[in-house]
């Protein structure tokens, strides 16, 4: 979801991308299927290795308590700062502004009454602002009633490509015992299995179960494109 958003960035609006992060949620926010905060930290870090771009940031994930996102954003508004901004031509240095990157089903609780702090909202989507990127099934103008007021602050990214591909669908694949080959980048499957998380067995020499029970090797294909939304009801994050 981060190169289709930068794609979307650098086509339609006057931003230019200088990095994304990936925040592994607090262990506290107690959301069904999550692994240990390590565990999903170390999954973050393979997924970008070798990214030009992309980082990990672990300050959410090992806070000592649930951190709201807008204060996780806070976070890294307050970190660019200490830095002076991003050095530009002839050595000008240049603010940078900070966004959240959510697909349409997290900013589709935005609007449901009572799920979301006003402040909180009035601070992510008043300060920061939100790029939003097209889900399945998610109606986004539904998603976007009651934002009006934030409505310049929110943008709206449709994939060329619809890749419905979520941590949640991740974890009720594994929980199924389907493949997610392909979904995801090796390297993680590779660390999933190794450690059995989200109750899958260690396959045995290097190999992958299938649901209907043969096995099958994983291949040690790279993958370029990450998926992630760096959000405390995600995911990455």
């Amino acid at each position: 979801m981060f190169e289709i958003a930068a794609d979307y960035v650098r086509d339609n609006t006057p931003f230019e991308v200088i990095g994304g992060y990936m925040s592994p949620v607090n262990s506290e926010y107690k959301k069904e299927g999550l692994v240990s905060a390590d565990a999903r930290i170390k999954m973050c870090i393979l997924a970008t290795t070798g990214h030009d771009w992309l980082s990990v940031d672990d300050w959410e994930a090992l806070n000592p308590s649930y951190v709201p996102t807008a204060r996780v954003l806070d976070h890294f508004d307050e970190e660019l700062k200490k830095l002076g901004g991003v050095e530009a031509e002839y050595g000008e240095r240049k603010p940078v502004r900070v966004a959240l990157l959510a697909g349409a089903d997290l900013i589709s609780t935005f609007a449901k009454p009572g799920l979301w702090d006003k402040k909180d909202l009035e601070h992510i989507l008043g300060k920061y602002g939100c790029f939003i990127l097209e889900r399945m099934g998610v109606n986004i103008d539904e998603s976007l009633e009651n934002l009006d007021r934030w409505i310049s602050n929110i943008w709206f990214i449709n994939q060329p490509i619809m890749n419905d591909v979520s941590s949640t669908k991740i974890r009720l694949f594994l929980k199924k015992d389907l493949s997610i080959r392909y979904l995801i980048p090796t390297s993680v499957i590779n660390f999933i299995y190794e450690n059995e998380l989200y109750n899958v067995k260690s396959p045995i020499n290097g190999h992958e179960r299938s649901p209907s029970g043969p096995k099958k090797t994983i291949m040690n294909a790279q993958v370029d494109n990450v998926h992630g939304d760096g959000s405390p009801i995600d995911s990455s994050k």
